[in-house]
């Protein structure tokens, strides 16, 4: 092509090498930008006006100080010095990405990688943006409760282990739940989850509950008396899958409009074609979930023979829209009803196996941003729990398990989830009331839970390999 100021009055014609001397970058417009061109009588001056509409706005550099932030969390050992320093440090690396106005971390937090990673606990705001990478990959992540009335916790703890499902997979074509037609509707009018593999995993997952901390627990409500059923897991592989879709899209966006910020926290501009499709994904992944914890309530209901006396769920890992802000709640309970459109009744916060499930209500107050915590949460990693605890896994679960009625869904112990592993309860009870982040109004006090369990050590493919091994 010929240099723009040699304007002569004849047509001319350009190819993709002509439009990257000029300036642009690769992109999907290239193409129809090249057809339109060339099928009209334009001169280079024309042609130079046509492409003003393609040029890259200038690139959002990181914010000069990071944006405000509270913190509802502080240490009361050495150990929890060191945690809450990396959880600090974290967020004062990701509140300097530029499309953040608001953040909080609440007394559960612990760091979840490199500095700048959102932490378990953290709640991020951004103006419309939604960052992939701050809901991670457990969308929707949750507990559900249901009041059993006056049923025998043993007999519901029982029905429940018949018709639940931990750790790898999904369920076979023979033992899946009916998929509601309404729901697979959406999903199939959706440009993030209409694939195969996205629909297979939405109907074999249905009922599942996954493995690490997810659980199925059976207490006793301190206020009535009443066996209260309580599931926590999120999205399982349907969930995954758009989240690995959204930060592929994150990514195109972050290149383009942002490179300095950190590839973990890549947003996708909400007002736009991929932003509002990947907003109504969220949105269905929500309805999946929800539907996820029913179906597994529903079916231990049928089996004791009983009907719900009462039911009431939240999410703790998901964002959440006001307005133009997006708040990215990593393992943070939504107390403001605006957040939860479905709300029912008051909010749940586990903290581990032995310790009561919390039900809490609260206010939205400028520290707190209408959060409150989601369990306990770690002062260490699993590799350095497992390091730290002599004796064997036997010993260390009848201990630490005592008068519970404890079961590993793999039989196999995980003592990565034992009470152990997770921060001082009464620590973070005493926080959330100094922060004023909820207001305990009831406790489901522990009967016994199911968890995974160390479902790897005798995962499908390692009993294949042992078998052909042996054979």
């Amino acid at each position: 092509m010929k240099k723009q100021n040699n304007l002569k009055q004849k047509k001319v014609e350009i190819t993709g090498k002509d439009l990257i001397e000029m300036g642009f970058k690769p992109g999907r417009w290239f193409s129809k930008a090249i057809e339109y061109v060339n099928s009209n009588e334009f001169t280079n001056q024309e042609i130079v006006e046509y492409l003003e509409q393609f040029k890259p706005a200038p690139e959002i550099p990181l914010l000069e100080e990071p944006a405000n932030f509270s913190i509802n969390i502080k240490a009361e050992n050495e150990l929890e010095e060191t945690n809450v320093n990396a959880v600090v440090n974290s967020m004062e690396v990701l509140m300097k990405t530029p499309t953040l106005v608001n953040g909080a971390v609440m007394p559960d937090a612990c760091p979840t990688g490199p500095a700048g990673n959102i932490p378990v606990g953290g709640v991020a705001v951004a103006k419309n943006a939604i960052h992939p990478g701050m809901h991670s990959a457990d969308i929707c992540c949750s507990v559900m409760l249901t009041d059993f009335g006056k049923a025998n916790p043993k007999e519901v703890l029982d029905a429940a282990h018949s018709v639940t499902h931990f750790g790898f997979g999904g369920r076979t074509r023979e033992e899946q739940f009916r998929f509601p037609s309404d729901l697979l509707e959406e999903i199939e009018n959706n440009s993030f989850l209409n694939s195969q593999k996205s629909i297979a995993a939405a109907r074999s997952h249905l009922g599942t509950q996954g493995d690490g901390n997810h659980f199925l627990f059976v207490g006793i409500s301190k206020k009535t008396g009443n066996t209260m059923l309580v599931t926590h897991h999120g999205s399982r592989g349907f969930g995954a899958g758009l989240y690995k879709e959204g930060m592929k899209v994150a990514e195109r966006f972050r290149k383009e409009l942002s490179p300095q910020t950190l590839k973990q926290n890549a947003w996708i501009p909400f007002e736009t074609q991929e932003g509002l499709a990947y907003w109504e994904a969220l949105q269905i992944i929500r309805k999946w979930t929800k539907k996820n914890h029913e179906v597994l309530h529903d079916a231990t209901l049928e089996k004791v023979g009983i009907e719900k006396e009462n039911r009431f769920w939240n999410e703790h890992n998901f964002v959440f829209k006001d307005g133009d802000l997006f708040y990215h709640a990593k393992g943070a309970t939504p107390l403001d009803p605006k957040f939860m459109p479905d709300i029912t009744g008051p909010r749940l916060i586990p903290l581990n196996m032995s310790e009561p499930v919390l039900i809490v209500e609260g206010k939205t107050t400028d520290s707190n941003l209408g959060f409150a915590p989601h369990g306990a949460g770690r002062n260490v990693s699993r590799t350095q729990h497992r390091k730290s605890k002599t004796g064997t896994f036997e010993e260390i679960f009848a201990e630490e398990t005592k008068g519970l009625d404890v079961r590993f869904f793999s039989n196999e112990i995980d003592i990565t989830e034992l009470p152990s592993a997770y921060k001082n309860a009464e620590t973070v009870r005493n926080q959330m009331e100094e922060f004023s982040l909820g207001e305990v109004i009831d406790k489901v006090m522990p009967y016994g839970c199911i968890m995974a369990g160390d479902w790897q050590k005798n995962a499908p493919w390692k009993r294949r390999k042992r078998s052909k091994e042996n054979s």
